[in-house]
C-alpha cells in the first residue's frame, strides 16, 4: 500500500500566505505533516508521495522520516483548483498498488486512520455524521448502503437516507485508483484546471462503476484546519484528544 497527500495549497484562507504551507503548522509541537508521517509509519505503506507546490523548497526539507520512502512531486499551477495537485500524482494512482489518499491539513486521532486501513472494503470513504451543514464542508450521503452524493453542494435531485461530513481521507484498490487518474486526465485535457479534486472522484460516485464503501467515524476527533478559528478549535478541542508525548515521532 502506498499513501498520497495533498500539499500544494496556499491556504489563503488561513492567513499564512508568505509564511508555512498548512501542513507545516505546528501544533502541540509537531506539525501536520509529521503527524501524517508518524501515523502512516505504522502500517504497511510502501511508499508517500507528498504533492507540493507553494513554498515546495519548506515541504521538501521537512518530507523526511525513518523508514518511509517520499516522494515529492510538484504542482506547479497549485494556484489553481485542487484538482490539478491530484492530476500531477496520477502516475502514483495508476502504478498498480492501494492507495490511501489524504488532505494534508487534517488533524485527528490515530483511530481515525486506523479505521480506514483496516476496512474490510478495498475502496473507502470516512463519514462523520456530527457535523454543522453549511456550504464550507463536503458531503457524503448515503442511499441504503450506497453512496450516492460527495460534494460541498449536493445535488438536491439525488434521494438519501442521511448525511455526513468527508474527512478527506480515503482509500482506493489499484482499480478504482487508476481510474480516478484516468478521470483527472480528462479534467485537465479539457481545460477544467479550476474545479476541486473532489469532483472526479465525485465522478466515481456517481457512476458506480467501482464498489464503493464507507466507514462511519462519529464520534472520533478530528479537524480539517482551513480558517484561523480552525486552530483555536484543533488546540482546544481536538489536541486534549490525541495528544502524546513530543518526541513520540522519529521524523
Amino acid at each position: 500500500m502506498q499513501a498520497i497527500i495533498l500539499a500544494a495549497g496556499v491556504g489563503n484562507r488561513l492567513g499564512v500566505q508568505g509564511e508555512n504551507p498548512k501542513s507545516l503548522l505546528v501544533l502541540d509541537g509537531e506539525t501536520l505533516l509529521s503527524r501524517h508521517l508518524t501515523e502512516l509509519a505504522k502500517y504497511q505503506v510502501t511508499r508517500v508521495t507528498l504533492c507540493v507546490g507553494y513554498r515546495e523548497e519548506q515541504l521538501r526539507a521537512a518530507a523526511v522520516y525513518s523508514g518511509l520512502a517520499i516522494e515529492c512531486v510538484t504542482n506547479s499551477d497549485f494556484r489553481r483548483g485542487s484538482v490539478v495537485s491530484l492530476w500531477s500524482v496520477r502516475a502514483a494512482l495508476a502504478c498498480g498498488e492501494s492507495v490511501l489518499l489524504m488532505d494534508a491539513d487534517v488533524l485527528y486521532s490515530a483511530q481515525v486512520l486506523e479505521t480506514l486501513v483496516a476496512s474490510p472494503h478495498a475502496n473507502c470513504f470516512l463519514l462523520d455524521r456530527d457535523f454543522v451543514p453549511g456550504d464550507e464542508p463536503v458531503k457524503l450521503r448515503v442511499r441504503g448502503d450506497r453512496l450516492v452524493e460527495f460534494r460541498k453542494r449536493p445535488d438536491p435531485a439525488i434521494p438519501f437516507d442521511f448525511q455526513g461530513e468527508s474527512v478527506g481521507f480515503f482509500k482506493f484498490s489499484p482499480a478504482c485508483a487508476r481510474e480516478l487518474a484516468q478521470r483527472c486526465d480528462a479534467y485537465v485535457a479539457s481545460g477544467r484546471l479550476d474545479e476541486a479534486y473532489e469532483e472526479p472522484i465525485r465522478d466515481l460516485v456517481l457512476a458506480a462503476t467501482q464498489p464503493l464503501a464507507f466507514e462511519d467515524i462519529s464520534g472520533l476527533p478530528w479537524i480539517e484546519i482551513d480558517f484561523p478559528e480552525d486552530i483555536v478549535r484543533a488546540e482546544r478541542e481536538v489536541l486534549p484528544k490525541i495528544a502524546r508525548p513530543i518526541g513520540s515521532s522519529n521524523a
